[in-house]
Order: C-alpha cells, then structure tokens, then sequence
C-alpha cells in the first residue's frame, strides 16, 4: 500500500545548492494525494491496502497519543535518520549526498486532514467501515482537535523554527469537517460536539488571524506578511470558495508575485517553480471562472515533462531544466487533479466525489 515520494536521493533543487534529499520513503501527504489521483483515474481498489498499511506503519502511536509520525519507509520503518556520504558527489558536483530524512521527526500537522480527507473521498469503495478505518479517523480528528492551535514544521518542512502555518491549519479544519460528516459510519465513540466546536474555532482563527492587510492575501503564516502557495489549497478543499473576496485577492496576488516567470514559486525567493503548486493555481482559476488562463497555465506547466511524460519536483521556467528528485509523485498527482478539474469543470477534493455508479 506504500507510495514512495520518489524514486531517487539527492537531486538537487539548485545546481550546486544543498537542498539535495532523500525522498525514497512514503509520507502520508503524498500518500493520500496519489490516492485522490487513484480514485479520479477509476483506480479505486487501492484504498483498503492504503488504510492499512498507515494502520500498520504508525504502530499503535495514535492509540498510545503519540506525535504521528509524517513518513515511513515502504516496510514501515520509523526511524529515518539523516546521514551525508561525504565521500559521494551528486548530479553535477551537488553536495552533500544524503541517505535517509530527518523530516520523519517533525511535526506536520496537515497530514491530519490529508489522511480524514482521504476516506471521506473513498468512503463508497470502502463500504463498511471496518475496525482499522473508524479507529484511524477518530484518532486523527480527535488529534487535530487537540493539536490546530500548534506551531509546526509545515508541508514545507521547515528547518529552523515552528510557525503557525495557515495551510496546517487549514488540513486540521478539514479533518475535523470531514470527520463530522463520517460521523454516522464512525460509531458511538464519535466525539462529534467537540470536532464541531473546535471546527468553528480553527475556522474563525484562520479567518481572523491567516489574512494580511499589508500583502493583500491569506499568507503563509499567522502574523507574517510573507506569501506562501500552500494557501491556494483553502478553496481546493472547500474552506473557501475561489470567488470569495479575499480568497480571489489571494489567488491574483500569488499568481502576480509568486508566478512572474509562469510557474508558481511556493515564496518569494524560491529559486525554481514548484510543480504541484502550480497545477495547485490551475484549480484555482478554473473554480473561480477563469478557465482560459487555467488551461493556458496547464499547458505551460506540463510543457516541462521530460519524453516520457515524466515530471520532477521543480523547474526552472528560464532554462526549461527540471530540478529535483525525479519522478516526483507531488507533480504528477497535481497534474491528474488538475487535469479532471479542467476537463470535468469540477474540482477533485473529497465533497465533489460524483454519486456512486456515476462514470468517469
């Protein structure tokens, strides 16, 4: 049932830089992204493996309260400590080398959502609900109602510090909402009242506090005025719809500041653009109307796919070289959602999963 994010160590994001990392191992965000691309391509049969392997990976740490664990290996081994073979040199002289990612240790509390959003979208091809399922939901909406009003690494991986990111913020809102609506499927040990109260309070704090006056736009973080891709997800995953005032404002001011060069950056200073967030942009101008410039964007991005159709995890718009670990599954999930969302002129998050029986 494991995904691995790629196939490859150490590529590097920049010739010569040091953003070369290990992504041979299986996080629960692209896990559960790459199910959502499953289910869009009719390839549901996947999902009960996918459940239980998680089940299995995370060991009994949401039953024993413990901090869930973002990534495994494809056995689901824990311990995935960082080591740099200095006696190795990489794609183009890039150093260090690295086997293994010390992100396994942080705390990344939108996967919370990611994995909650994940069964709500499935919950047809999964049927009844067996054990491993209704303790995996409960465990994790109880944990983002507990945990929303944390600091975190962030989906970026963040090294330096935690910071209230709005994107995890946002993943906890949906795995509380998603959780609410799963409820009657979940058993008596639901704690419904209290998802729904932290609900509302996650919701009005993101509403409140994620919105800068000075940028114009939802940025990547409470209290900063830095912008950041990762808020594009808020109407993706129905917190907001692509037409609201302040989310349209947000959507034109990453695609002016962040995407200048036609690819979108997931901030300023970002070298190269980011795949996944630029599809994540297609979704967005397709569900606020502007479809021309979705599919103009489209097209650019995958434009960059190498003769077998295959994308990495950034690319530099100037050059037309792709950077990073290769293939990237981040990229080509972007790419399959974005490609429904166009074709099917509806979105692919969980609550636009068509009736059942419905073809595809």
């Amino acid at each position: 049932g494991a995904v691995v994010a790629a196939a490859t160590t150490s590529l590097p994001e920049t010739c010569g830089g040091g953003d070369n990392w290990d992504y041979r191992f299986a996080w629960l965000r692209d896990l559960s992204l790459t199910l959502r691309a499953l289910w869009i391509a009719a390839c549901p049969d996947e999902a009960g493996r996918f459940f239980h392997w998680i089940d299995h990976a995370m060991g009994g740490h949401l039953v024993e309260g413990r901090q869930v664990q973002i990534m495994y290996g494809v056995e689901g081994e824990h311990d995935l400590t960082e080591h740099s073979l200095t006696h190795l040199e990489g794609f183009r002289g890039s150093r260090p080398v690295r086997v293994g990612n010390d992100a396994w240790y942080q705390k990344q509390l939108d996967v919370l959502g990611e994995v909650v959003d994940a069964v709500y979208l499935l919950r047809d091809q999964l049927g009844e609900f067996d054990d491993v399922v209704v303790r995996l939901v409960r465990a994790l909406a109880d944990r983002a109602a507990e945990s929303w009003h944390e600091t975190d690494a962030g989906m970026w991986e963040a090294r330096d510090k935690e910071r209230h990111y709005i994107s995890a913020k946002v993943m906890c809102w949906v795995a509380l909402d998603r959780a609410i609506e799963l409820a009657p499927r979940l058993g008596e040990r639901a704690d419904t009242k209290r998802w729904e109260t932290a609900r509302e309070e996650v919701r009005e704090a993101i509403l409140e506090r994620g919105w800068s006056e000075e940028a114009g736009a939802y940025t990547g973080a409470f209290g900063s005025d830095q912008l950041d891709a990762s808020v594009l997800l808020m109407p993706l995953v129905d917190f907001l719809p692509a037409d609201d005032p302040r989310m349209r404002a947000t959507i034109e001011t990453i695609e002016r500041e962040l995407a200048g060069d036609g690819l979108v950056h997931r901030w300023a200073g970002d070298e190269n653009g980011f795949l996944i967030c630029t599809y994540w942009l297609v979704e967005c101008l397709a569900r606020a109307g502007e479809t021309g410039r979705a599919v103009e964007l489209f097209e650019r991005a995958t434009s960059y796919a190498n003769d077998l159709g295959l994308l990495a995890e950034e690319a530099d718009a100037a050059t037309g070289e792709q950077w990073g670990n290769f293939p990237q599954a981040f990229s080509h999930v972007g790419l399959i959602n974005a490609a429904w969302s166009l074709a099917e002129g509806r979105p692919w998050h969980a609550k636009s999963q068509p009736n059942k029986g419905e073809g595809r």
